[in-house]
Parts: structure tokens; C-alpha cells; sequence
């Protein structure tokens, strides 16, 4: 019977994101990954090289997903904000992923910076057409943005912690995500012609 490397590498790639959204890279350990993916340690290394590698893969992946779950639209960025705050919400694990890659790993990787590159053009064409106050700069405008996204995932008692270990209700949910998209659509309106 013949093994099914592609199953095996997204078992892998699974178990891994749950290890190391956990534990950080340093924290992870391979026997643990190779234990919940069913799979031989080994196939690790041959896969993926050693435990950064396969970090970095994790960390691909994931953005990868998000991007595709979330296509960016500068010309709705109170939408994309939305957006990003439902994906957040649905996989709390992300952020905790990206807050240890911040922490063990400081800095951006190639692919990270080319994408916030793209998105920070496509705000700046977003002002060019009169979509977005040109007064902000448009890589402020966009942190800004997602900061607010972002910003119940990563807090004492956000979304991710459920206030006390609870989840949140979704009325209270559907609150904050408005808040999310009311402040982004507040923080980019161009301004109003003099009177």
C-alpha cells in the first residue's frame, strides 16, 4: 500500500500549528507534533528539515489561508477589517501563532513584507481616487486598521480568553466586530469640502 505523503504533510502541518501556537517554537516539541499527526518523527526532518523549518511552513501556511479567506479591498477597508476580525474570532490560535513569531522571531519575512507592500499600494490608489482620506500615510492608515482587527484577540479577556474562560456570546461579538468596522470607517473618510 502506498503512503499518502500529502495526507501525512498536512497532518503534519496541522499538529504542528496547534504545538506551536501553544508552546512558541522554542517551547514546541517534535515528539509531540509526530505523536498527534500519527506520523514518524523522522518524516519531519525529511519534510520539512528541523523544527524553524517547520515553523516557517506553519507560519506560510497560515498566512496563506488568511489571505485566501480574506482577500484584501483597500477600496472597502472598514469591510476587510470585518473580515479579518471574523477570521481572528474563528481561529483564535492564529494570533497566538503571530505573537510568538514576534516574540522568538522579531522582524518580517520576505513574504510578509511584499504583502503588506501590495496592500499598503493598493490604500494609496484607494486615496488616489478619493476612497480614503489622503492625509493619513497609507502604511499608518492600514496598521491602524488592522490593529483595530485585531485588537480583542490579543487582550486580558478578549475574544480569544472569553472574558473569564467563557466564550463570548455572539450578540456581544456582533458588537465588537461594528465597532471594528465603525472605526475603520471613521478613520478613513476623506475629508469634507469647505462650506
Amino acid at each position: 500500500m502506498a503512503r499518502d505523503s500529502s495526507a501525512t504533510k498536512a497532518r503534519l502541518l496541522d499538529a504542528a500549528f496547534s504545538e506551536f501556537a501553544a508552546f512558541g517554537i522554542a517551547g514546541a516539541r517534535v515528539d509531540r507534533i509526530a505523536e498527534t499527526a500519527q506520523a514518524n518523527k523522522r518524516l519531519i526532518y525529511v519534510y520539512y528539515g528541523n523544527k524553524e523549518q517547520l515553523f516557517d511552513a506553519v507560519l506560510q501556511r497560515a498566512l496563506a489561508t488568511g489571505s485566501e479567506s480574506v482577500p484584501f479591498d483597500a477600496e472597502d477597508l472598514p469591510g476587510y477589517a470585518g473580515a479579518v476580525f471574523d477570521h481572528l474570532v474563528a481561529r483564535p490560535d492564529l494570533m497566538r501563532l503571530v505573537q510568538w513569531k514576534q516574540l522568538e522571531r522579531p522582524g518580517t519575512t520576505d513574504a510578509e513584507a511584499e504583502s503588506y507592500r501590495g496592500k499598503i499600494a493598493a490604500v494609496e490608489r484607494a486615496q488616489g481616487a478619493g476612497l480614503i482620506d489622503p492625509a493619513l500615510d497609507p502604511a499608518d492608515l492600514l496598521t491602524l486598521a488592522m490593529a483595530l482587527a485585531q485588537a480583542w484577540t490579543g487582550t486580558v479577556g478578549g475574544v480569544a480568553a472569553g472574558g473569564l474562560g467563557a466564550a463570548w456570546p455572539p450578540e456581544r461579538l456582533a458588537r465588537h466586530r461594528e465597532t471594528v468596522v465603525e472605526s475603520v470607517r471613521r478613520l478613513i473618510l476623506p475629508p469634507r469640502p469647505a462650506r
